[in-house]
């Protein structure tokens, strides 16, 4: 089921999630197919729970080739619980962001280029993965919204910060999710 995704300025954006205590159980697999059919719908690179009003820390995430991310790398899809993130050394990269509970606005945003993260499938299966570029980017994205952070809080230069269409008025969006 399509759900209904929170726009900023909506307080439950900013709460903090809850770790998920039981795994493979009926209610976790209706709320993956809900934000897997979410995210299907807008397009989008990645969903976090908090989006769409569930306080819980599962975020879902994945790239292909399509007209929104032409020239990015593909990100395998993910499901990913109870995530943690380990940045791997203090490189920064800023790249451009948006975000499905910010519609029509993109951001310069830094990130660590290169993280380590851990959690579980939904089944509790662990997940370790090392990234870096673009997949470490969405994932740090969607994590971030586990902790109440949305893209803009991130921003260090509100010049960078504005509506894609006229940032980009040839039409390319950069990332969002």
């Amino acid at each position: 089921m399509i759900r209904e995704v929170l726009r900023m300025g909506d307080p439950r954006l900013l709460g903090q999630a809850r770790p998920v205590a039981a795994f493979g159980t009926p209610e976790l697999a209706a709320l993956l197919a809900d934000m897997r059919d979410t995210m299907a719908h807008l397009e989008g690179a990645g969903l976090a729970a908090p989006q769409i009003g569930v306080p819980l820390q599962v975020v879902i995430f994945g790239v292909h080739r399509n007209r929104r991310y032409p020239d990015v790398e593909e990100v395998p899809d993910t499901v990913l619980v109870n995530p943690e993130i380990t940045p791997l050394g203090d490189e920064l990269e800023e790249g451009w962001e948006g975000c499905l509970s910010v519609p029509g606005m993109r951001g310069l945003v830094p990130r660590f280029r290169r993280i380590r993260y851990r959690g579980f499938d939904a089944d509790g299966a662990p997940i370790d993965r090392t990234v870096e570029g673009f997949h470490a980017r969405v994932v740090q994205h969607e994590c971030d919204h586990l902790a109440g952070i949305l893209y803009p809080m991130r921003i260090r230069d509100l010049a960078k910060f504005g509506f894609a269409d006229v940032l980009f008025p040839g039409g390319g969006l950069g990332p969002e999710d």
